[in-house]
């Protein structure tokens, strides 16, 4: 009886022990009975595991539950081809029994259990700890807006994640609720908190607008030479493309629309071709007008050559002047001296005459009145001819100078 007594007790012992747990000294222990974790992320099984002191662990293994041909059975991760490479055990040959799993496929759904051997016996869990790999989907509502819509974000998956975290096309995005402008459309995904590796399939987000940053490119650009041809482009940023363009030439404070299309040509342009120019774009959510450009056009290779040899020819005109008018200035300037001098004998010679009328015959008064009227008569001409001669060099210098203005 004593016999039988204790044997009821055994077993009323394994049946009130928990799952996991094979007596009271050997046990295996699973941190959670079920995790979750997205498609090609990491995932850890927590374990540990307990045994009586002195005994010495051999060896430690994971396995994988399968139902193969209606049955139930634990195949060990090392036989498995799917699991190399991914696996990882963590844990050590005393107490911890971590199994680490990379990259995770949805293959991987499915329950795990541990195993522990030592030199006297094996020790496996009745109880197992199960896997869910889920792909996570990112949602953006709606997908096509405009500027100025509300855009909501949600990421998916088949168990509740703790956390997720948002990328637009690589780019780590705070929040997932905005009003959209142009710049937030895009790719979007998202992925599990700490697991930023592994990220869902994207999802676009379509944000429409009307042209902006609306500007004209020039082919080829600089200062154009008379006799070249041009091309004008209407550049801008729209959603949907602009369809519609048309051309304005700024002409006396007014606009003189001078073509259509995203493309203006301006054959043999000359010098009537010069100006402001700017460029309209549509499409069906509004318009919008570009930045202006200036057109300029220069001589080309002879009418430069002329234009460089007319800035020689008024060059050397007006340093010709500048020489001429200080000759005149210091031949005018001795003139003046010599005109005092010869005034003062003037002023001597009639006072001489003075003289010689009192006291001197008739034959001598002829002679030196007729000296001194040629001493006045050449001392007049020649100041008249001092400054008739400074009128001629001025008016000389005006026409040089009225010519070299109209070459």
């Amino acid at each position: 009886m004593m016999c039988f007594e204790e044997m009821i007790v055994v077993l009323l012992v394994l049946i009130v022990t928990p799952a996991g747990t094979q007596s009271a000294d050997r046990s295996v222990t699973f941190e959670n009975s079920s995790y979750c974790a997205s498609k090609g992320s990491s995932v850890e099984l927590g374990c540990s595991y307990s045994y009586p002191a002195g005994d010495v662990i051999r060896k430690t293994a994971w396995y994988k539950g399968q139902l193969k041909d209606g049955r139930w059975s634990r195949v060990a991760l090392s036989l498995l081809s799917s699991y190399q490479n991914r696996s990882e055990y963590r844990g050590d040959q005393q107490r911890s029994c971590t199994l680490a799993i990379h990259h995770l496929q949805e293959s991987d759904t499915g329950h795990y259990y541990f195993r522990f051997d030592t030199d006297a016996y094996g020790w496996r869990s009745k109880a197992s700890t199960h896997l869910l790999v889920t792909e996570l989907k990112a949602r953006v509502f709606p997908q096509r807006v405009r500027v100025g819509d509300h855009v909501t974000l949600q990421c998916q998956a088949d168990c509740g994640l703790s956390s997720t975290v948002w990328f637009k096309e690589g780019q780590r995005v705070t929040q997932t609720e905005f009003q959209a402008r142009a710049e937030d459309a895009g790719e979007y995904a998202c992925a599990a908190e700490g697991q930023e590796a592994a990220q869902s399939q994207s999802e676009s987000l379509d944000v429409q607008h009307s042209p902006f940053n609306v500007s004209v490119e020039a082919s080829p650009a600089g200062v154009l030479t008379v006799g070249r041809n041009v091309t004008l482009t209407c550049v801008s940023v729209a959603n949907p493309a602009a369809g519609r363009y048309a051309w304005f030439k700024v002409v006396s404070r007014s606009q003189l629309q001078v073509g259509s299309g995203q493309v203006l040509r301006l054959p043999s342009v000359d010098a009537s071709d010069a100006g402001l120019y700017f460029c309209q774009a549509w499409n069906r959510l509004g318009e919008n007008n570009s930045t202006v450009l200036l057109l300029t056009v220069g001589a080309n290779n002879i009418t430069r050559f002329i234009l460089l040899t007319g800035i020689a020819v008024k060059a050397s005109i007006l340093l010709l002047l500048t020489l001429v008018f200080i000759w005149v200035w210091t031949t005018t300037m001795k003139t003046g001296d010599q005109s005092t001098s010869e005034t003062r004998e003037e002023k001597r010679c009639r006072t001489r005459r003075r003289n010689i009328d009192k006291h001197s015959d008739t034959l001598l008064n002829e002679t030196e009145s007729m000296w001194c009227m040629t001493l006045i008569t050449v001392t007049g001409s020649s100041s008249r001819s001092s400054v008739s001669g400074f009128m001629s060099v001025c008016l000389l210098m005006w026409n040089c100078w009225f010519f070299s203005v109209q070459v």
